[in-house]
């Protein structure tokens, strides 16, 4: 099987050291990106670690493809201890950053331990006498400094660009449990708050440069130039609109979250629509070595925003679920959370949130307000900045997460599979771990669609779903390219048998699972506010379990042992 090369650098921050060592059977075994990543954490994060501690661990990492010129590679991928779900959590962005970091020469990039001062840590190329080459530079000069400040200071000081960083805002620096780790200046390694891990361990930013060549073997198959030559001839609508181009459609089947969950669908959202932002696109956007080019630089004359996006589900948190009409506005909240380093959805839901308690809805200068108090923990922001789950109690409102994570579009109430997958996805309510969604709505291939309403039969395929999932955020590819890297063709790519790679999914998820049951996860996490109003779930769930060969009450049988991840540690070691 295919898989990233490389060692595993070890920064302590504590000691301002850094070290190497190999680790070729872990990637032999987990390929890369998140299977390695999940590999480490779980062998040397303490179950009983505190999220915001020092004992916590970050990996960045990336996987063979990222040696690859193929489309839809432009990823890498991070992973560690959640201050907003209290369990695993492994998030992938895109951008440019997955080449600088495969050029540094490291298979994965392990930091441990926490600063007293703000630091930025830089990465480079192993030196000829082999050993590595990072410094760590005092930052006080960037304290609670935004995102494209970062990026222009070390543009300034270092001739590096945004793309070989990767940094926190304001948001990460104060331990806002959404934060965002930002690279490329608007790419987010969002959702669970590892930007606020980041931020607890003193890191302003991370930087990586080189040319190593990996010893890889570099002989593609032709599968590579099939996926590559699709993706540029592709006419697909989201090279115009991006994930915006569902929007209307999520609306029309009754999946478009609307004013805080009250509603699943939106009056107003011809404003939001993807024709609009496709009105204030004004070039092309991609990720590295990517033909596809789906991202969306966008531009508002009359204000002077600009941004790269809203995508689907910003447009949702910001636009439909706080009432809000006009893309602009939703732009802007955007921008903010780019510059601040907060995860859109989480940050709009919580503020969408408020709206509610203030009978506020569609007051979009009270919205940027709001970013702005989370971002910094100031006024209201500092209790907005805990998340919905921490904070739904003190505005009244309902707790729209699971596992404490708030939910994405593409709503469960009208497409139940996609509700047991927010239900089963073990970093909580995110739409793309089981990714469901595509085969409930009415665009899909007949072959693939499924009735939206009910579980039945819909188990099997959730599973086999979340397991290739976990293959592609390992390989690490694009889950954009859904139609071009079909199963054969992913089996090709990495080299081995697709069965092969199912098991190797499957083991992936185990281990999340098994790492989060040791901190107390079990059956009682797997729901949703909505569950009794899904036909079935409780036997679709029982099931899905039974498929994992998990225990009924959501745990893995012998849980931290014989997981095939090595040995383990506490926070007393």
């Amino acid at each position: 099987m295919r898989h990233a090369q490389g060692p595993l650098l070890t920064i302590d921050l504590t000691e301002r050291t850094a070290s190497t060592e190999p680790i070729d059977d872990r990637l032999a075994s987990f390929v890369g990106g998140r299977g390695l990543n999940t590999s480490l954490a779980y062998d040397r994060i303490p179950f009983d670690a505190d999220p915001l501690g020092p004992e916590n661990r970050l990996y960045f990492s990336t996987g063979p493809m990222q040696y690859s010129t193929t489309s839809y590679t432009g990823r890498m991928a991070a992973t560690g201890l959640s201050p907003l779900t209290n369990g695993l959590l492994s998030s992938n962005a895109g951008g440019f950053l997955s080449r600088n970091f495969t050029g540094a020469g490291y298979a994965a990039v392990e930091i441990v331990g926490a600063s007293d001062d703000l630091l930025a840590v830089h990465v480079r190329e192993v030196g000829p006498d082999g050993e590595p080459d990072v410094t760590f530079e005092e930052v006080p000069d960037l304290e609670q400094a935004e995102v494209s400040a970062v990026s222009d200071r070390f543009a300034e000081t270092r001739d590096l660009e945004p793309e070989h960083v990767a940094c926190v805002g304001p948001a990460g620096e104060n331990e806002v449990r959404f934060a965002s780790v930002m690279t490329s200046d608007t790419r987010a390694f969002g959702r669970g708050g590892l930007g606020a891990v980041l931020g607890s361990k003193g890191v302003k930013a991370l930087t990586f440069d080189g040319d190593s060549e990996a010893e890889i073997d570099l002989d593609w198959p032709d599968e590579a130039g099939e996926v590559h030559r699709e993706a540029a001839t592709s006419d697909s609508i989201m090279k115009r609109q991006g994930t915006t181009s569902v929007t209307e459609l999520a609306n029309e089947v009754d999946a478009l979250p609307s004013y805080y969950f009250a509603e699943t669908s939106f009056e107003g959202v011809e404003g939001i629509s993807g024709d609009r932002v496709e009105e204030k696109k004004y070039k092309k956007g991609t990720c590295s070595q990517c033909a596809f080019a789906c991202k969306l630089p966008t531009r508002d004359e009359a204000t002077g925003v600009e941004t790269e996006g809203p995508e689907f589900e910003t447009v949702m948190a910001f636009g439909s679920n706080a009432g809000v009409d006009d893309v602009v506005d939703v732009m802007a909240a955007n921008e903010l959370c780019d510059e601040l380093g907060m995860d859109t959805i989480s940050c709009g839901d919580v503020v969408s949130m408020f709206l509610q308690s203030e009978d506020e809805f569609g007051n979009a200068e009270l919205v940027r307000s709001l970013v702005e108090q989370i971002a910094y923990r100031e006024g209201v922001g500092d209790k907005l900045a805990e998340g919905v789950h921490r904070a739904h109690a003190e505005f009244g409102a309902e707790d729209w997460t699971v596992k404490g994570m708030a939910f994405s579009g593409h709503d469960g109430r009208a497409l139940n599979g996609q509700g047991l997958a927010f239900a089963t996805a073990n970093r909580g309510a995110d739409h793309m771990y089981g990714e469901f969604y595509p085969y409930e709505y009415p665009l899909v291939d007949p072959d693939d669609a499924l009735d939206p309403q009910g579980l039945d039969g819909k188990p099997p395929k959730l599973v086999a779903k979340e397991n290739r999932n976990a293959v592609l955020d390992s390989a690490v590819i694009c889950k954009f390219s859904r139609g071009t890297v079909t199963d054969d063709r992913l089996a090709a790519l990495l080299d081995a048998d697709y069965d092969a790679l199912q098991s190797l999914g499957a083991r992936i998820v185990e281990l999340e699972r098994a790492f989060n049951n040791a901190r107390g996860f079990d059956r009682a996490d797997d729901t949703l506010p909505y569950a009794d109003a899904i036909e079935g779930f409780d036997d679709a769930l029982s099931e899905y379990y039974a498929l994992r060969g998990w225990n009924d009450d959501g745990t893995v049988p012998g849980h931290g042992d014989g997981l095939d991840a090595g040995s383990r540690a506490t926070a007393d070691d």
